[in-house]
């Protein structure tokens, strides 16, 4: 083992001094704020799609989900169907829209500035309160990711959990903060390519190697609740029928994609509409297989490390120990477990590494230079978004350092904050010209504060409303959200002229972004 490790390390070594020189290579080429925080609008197709979805997917991809098929069993798929209708929506129904409002709302570089130029904000309170839920849920978010770091290099390499997650941290900082978002985005792609190679190619020599007869008997003798034909349904879950309130929970996942700040931003990046067109075909292949993939990996995952079976947590390490036993076990090429270790290293990096600049982007394009110090300087901002950047890792730091912390749980509470609080804002801004500030704001508060206290504040016997009911709290946070935006949007005063003209010319596509 002492040799395959040595080649897992030189591969790990390799991969990360690429991702720095990424950084250090786009570092040159920030000239201003839009080039650091949307690359000057320059994104082409390919590096667009792969960028969004890589930065959605993170460790939940090949930890988080295949971990909760792994124990639970394909019921568990839910999330990933729900997943899948939100991106193809997102893709189909927000991307092209957004992006033109983008522009017809005075350039916007951030969706908390989109929301401002919008809604004619001129008190900057949409600007205020989105940006904080930013920062509060990204938290949450980069904690996730980094927790995931943690745990693959302490399962890779031995060492404790805590100086596993600093590496991790480390790593991710340097790229972040030289290169900016065209660093990211470059660096997403080859990641989100490395991604989808591993997640096709270990299921494959794995069932190769036990033989697809040996699957279902596998499973069964694993002890999974309710055997195996309850394992292989989509409505069983544990062993346990699947209820309607757990597909509903399952589905709404999708919901979060119109309110990920981290995936529209490259929307609004995006060159020109030749390019976005290109990059919705690729996204929704890729987002299919990954998703089909990963679920596969829980499945085969079960057959494939019997007799060895993953509980108290373990199960998020299926993937990472069925590419160390196949490629320095069975089929011995270390270079290449090596190779797709850093696979699941791509997914953890290009969720943290979006994540940290979009909240620097809220700190210093909405908060400093759009609140506190209006004239402040590129200089100013690009020093005080790299002290967020920093700022925000050290936070996330000490929130991933309980080494139980649970990377499913982590990204199911931010995912949902950020989804409840945004999307059903976006969506309305784009589709719905009676929307007005007072509803945005509305929809923006409810949507945060909702989630906030379905997940967190024990209202029931101790339990929390989410615990009491087992409904996820973006589906009840989305519904409260859309209901607040357009009570209170019928209730005040209607939209000038101006916005009205403003929605018109986007709904009709007077504005265009082609070269």
């Amino acid at each position: 083992m002492s040799d395959s490790l040595g080649w897992i390390i030189v591969a790990f070594a390799l991969y990360l001094l690429l991702m720095v020189g990424v950084g250090a290579m786009y570092a040159k080429k920030n000239n201003s704020t839009e080039d650091y925080f949307l690359g000057g609008r320059k994104l082409g197709g390919w590096v667009a799609a792969l960028s969004a979805q890589a930065s959605d997917m993170s460790g939940w991809l090949l930890m988080g989900l295949p971990g909760s098929i792994y124990a639970l069993g394909t019921g568990q798929a839910w999330i990933a169907i729900g997943l899948f209708i939100g991106t193809v929506l997102n893709w189909l129904f927000i991307s092209g829209r957004l992006r033109r409002y983008t522009i017809r709302a005075n350039n916007a570089l951030t969706l908390p500035t989109y929301f401002e130029n919008r809604f004619h904000d001129k008190k900057r309170i949409l600007l205020f309160i989105s940006s904080v839920t930013i920062v509060v849920f990204f938290l949450v978010y980069t904690a996730s990711a980094l927790a995931a770091g943690g745990k693959l290099f302490n399962s890779v390499f031995h060492v404790d959990y805590k100086i596993a997650l600093t590496i991790g941290a480390i790593v991710i900082l340097v790229y972040t903060f030289l290169g900016g978002f065209m660093a990211v985005c470059t660096t997403d792609f080859i990641q989100g390519t490395l991604m989808l190679i591993a997640l096709l190619v270990v299921p494959v020599v794995a069932l190769g190697v036990i033989g697809p007869d040996s699957v279902l008997s596998n499973i069964e003798m694993s002890g999974v609740a309710g055997g195996a034909d309850a394992f292989l349904s989509l409505f069983n879950n544990g062993g346990e029928p699947y209820r309607a309130v757990d597909i509903i929970s399952g589905l709404a996942w999708g919901l979060g994609y119109c309110g990920m700040p981290h995936i529209l931003v490259r929307f609004m990046a995006v060159k020109n509409e030749k390019e976005l067109n290109k990059s919705k075909g690729i996204a929704i292949v890729w987002v299919f297989l990954s998703l089909a993939l990963a679920w596969v990996i829980g499945i085969v995952g079960r057959a494939y490390l019997y007799p060895e079976v993953l509980t108290g947590g373990e199960e998020e390490k299926v993937f990472i120990n069925m590419i160390i036993k196949l490629f320095t076990e069975d089929v011995k090429i270390p270079i290449i477990a090596g190779i797709f270790l850093c696979g699941i290293l791509a997914a953890i990096m290009s969720t943290a590494d979006s994540q940290l600049l979009v909240s620097a982007s809220s700190v210093a394009e909405d908060l400093v230079k759009g609140i506190i110090k209006k004239d402040a300087s590129e200089k100013t901002v690009f020093l005080i978004s790299r002290i967020t950047v920093l700022v925000i890792a050290v936070l996330a730091y000490l929130i991933a350092l309980d080494p139980n912390s649970s990377i499913m749980g982590l990204v199911s509470n931010a995912w949902a904050g950020l989804g409840a609080a945004f999307g059903p804002t976006v969506l309305l801004s784009l589709y719905w010209k009676r929307t007005n500030f007072a509803g945005a704001a509305a929809g923006i508060a409810s949507g945060a504060v909702t989630v906030l206290v379905w997940d967190y504040i024990p209202l029931i016997g101790g339990q929390t409303l989410g615990t009491a009911t087992s409904l996820y709290s973006l589906a009840v946070g989305f519904a409260v959200s859309i209901a607040a935006i357009v009570v209170v949007s019928l209730l005040t005063k209607a939209p000038s002229d101006e916005m009205i003209r403003e929605f018109e010319d986007v709904s009709q596509k007077e504005i265009n972004f082609d070269e």
